[in-house]
């Protein structure tokens, strides 16, 4: 993640007055690097920019928000999504984060308030998941260590027989 309150932002919706609500949410709350995209097929188009968030629209015209998860965690696993739709349906949530997706919810008059909820949880996530990357690297250099010194002692022990 690039910064606590810095994280890339993609916000993909067909509905521009609602992709400007979201847009200016984010960015009142001091989300700042936020792009907006009309299509899923942008959104993939500009996945070299790597975003950490993506916060969709389930029901896209053109390519479908599930079909854009699956594309984007098959290059950036790590780049969570958080599915914002009118579409009110148990089914569809459970898809959708069976497909890899953080969270779905329901476009009302909560919504925003609880996206905000759901990415302070998805940075604490990446903090995590960051910490736990650099233990397993100390650990690696610390088992490199040890076998150095297992070596290093039996060649002493080699040469004094």
């Amino acid at each position: 993640m690039r910064g606590d309150r810095y994280p890339l932002i993609f916000i993909v919706e067909d509905n521009k007055a609602y992709s400007k609500i979201v847009e200016y949410h984010l960015k009142h709350n001091g989300f700042s690097n936020v792009k907006t995209f009309i299509s899923g097929e942008e959104c993939i188009d500009n996945l070299d920019l790597k975003p950490d968030i993506i916060i969709q629209d389930y029901k896209l015209q053109g390519i479908s928000g599930l079909n854009v998860l699956q594309k984007v965690k098959a290059i950036l696993p790590y780049t969570e999504f958080i599915f914002l739709s009118s579409q009110d349906s148990i089914e569809i949530a459970v898809n959708s984060i069976e497909y890899g997706a953080f969270d779905y919810i329901v476009k009302n008059d909560v919504a925003l308030h609880r996206l905000m909820q759901k990415i302070d949880n998805i940075i604490r996530l990446q903090k995590l998941r960051k910490r736990y990357q650099w233990q397993k690297v100390i650990i690696v250099i610390f088992m490199l260590c040890i076998l150095l010194v297992v070596i290093w002692a039996l060649s002493i022990i080699k040469s004094n027989y």
